[in-house]
């Protein structure tokens, strides 16, 4: 979910840089590489060549979402308890139960009234 908020509300610019009708490179967030066949624009417009630039630069610009509507206020209670419980289970599943647990430890044997193998005469060899 913070994968989607993130990506929704990033923006950044795609620029390109074409050499006549053919892609030469395009960059996210850093100024594209030229093919060095761009003219240099005269200083004085009398000082004009006539001839065209086979260059041209374009920017596509993606705008992010400026305002996000938060609607966790919005839940009602039987939501909130089924993101708590899933939440409070899901944790559960990542901890370490390493611990051995012995349930009986702490119960004493019944003490023995009769030996039992003597009474039936079983003997363990």
């Amino acid at each position: 979910m913070a994968m989607v908020v993130f990506f929704s509300t990033m923006s950044f610019t795609i620029d390109l840089h074409y050499c006549g009708d053919m892609l030469v490179d395009a960059a996210i967030f850093h100024k594209v590489d030229t093919c060095g066949m761009e003219m240099e624009i005269p200083s004085t417009e009398s000082c004009s060549t006539g001839k065209k630039d086979c260059c041209n630069d374009e920017q596509i610009i993606v705008e992010g979402q400026d305002e996000l509507q938060l609607t966790f206020d919005t839940l009602t209670f039987e939501q909130q308890t089924f993101v708590v419980s899933f939440y409070h289970s899901y944790i559960s599943l990542f901890e370490n139960k390493n611990v051995r647990v012995i349930p009986f430890k702490d119960y004493k044997p019944p003490l023995l009234i009769r030996d039992i193998q003597k009474l039936h005469n079983i003997y363990l060899i």
